[in-house]
């Protein structure tokens, strides 16, 4: 049984595609990030980064006690090694998608999120801090659009890399990205989008999650860490 504290943002819905795709029991623990129950005894204790998601493994693949994990990228690498799913194990198909993994976690991640706050959630609208990650997750969808060109998914088979990447694709329109501009980014995210386990995920985002209402500025001033 896997126990997952989450929130339905694209890091948390990238595990809940990985537990679909594989058929793993598992729970989904709720954590309100708007309400701050990131902050929580019980969340930092098994998440020090008051970040979504994490998880409890109850029954590790080699037994003891329950592992705890957070990062998503540390969570998709944990289950693809117990599960022995998604994740090549000779030395090169592993480095492949490693590399994209990171590549999602390290850049398209963290600028679009950037892109994300500055476009929609921001106090104030900054010209030069909007245009410069709009136009920086344009270059990372480009990045990726050439890597599709000539391959059905990111890295060898469909793996925890496509998995990471997909769910920060879906919010392109808020990034202010047509994918009609990257036609092998579209067509690869066409497919993954009409998997049955990814259609799983998105639906356990509307009936296990309550339904996101505009943040107040008191939940914006917990979410982004501001001073009230």
């Amino acid at each position: 049984m896997i126990d997952l504290y989450s929130w339905p943002t694209p890091n948390g819905l990238k595990i809940s595609i990985f537990l679909e795709e594989a058929g793993l029991e598992h729970r989904v623990h709720p954590i309100n990030i708007g309400n701050g129950d990131q902050f929580t005894p019980e969340f930092l204790a098994i998440a020090p980064n008051n970040r979504i998601p994490a998880i409890v493994d109850r029954d590790p693949a080699a037994g003891g006690e329950p592992i705890s994990v957070f990062e998503s990228g540390a969570i998709l690498t944990y289950l693809a090694d117990k599960t022995g799913r998604f994740l090549p194990r000779d030395a090169r198909g592993r480095a492949e998608v490693m590399q994209w993994l990171f590549w999602q976690m390290g850049g398209l991640g963290p600028m679009a999120g950037q892109n994300h706050h500055f476009n929609i959630y921001a106090p104030e609208k900054i010209p030069y801090a909007q245009e410069r990650y709009v136009k920086e997750t344009a270059r990372l969808y480009g990045v990726l659009d050439k890597r599709l060109a000539d391959r059905e998914c990111v890295a060898g088979d469909y793996s925890i890399a496509d998995m990471a990447i997909y769910p920060w694709i879906v919010p392109h329109e808020n990034q202010q990205q047509r994918l009609e501009d990257f036609p092998h980014l579209k067509r690869w995210f066409e497919t993954v989008a009409a998997r049955p386990a990814v259609v799983r995920a998105y639906e356990t985002k509307e009936s296990l999650y309550p339904k996101p209402e505009p943040l107040s500025d008191e939940q914006k001033a917990k979410l982004f860490g501001l001073k009230q």
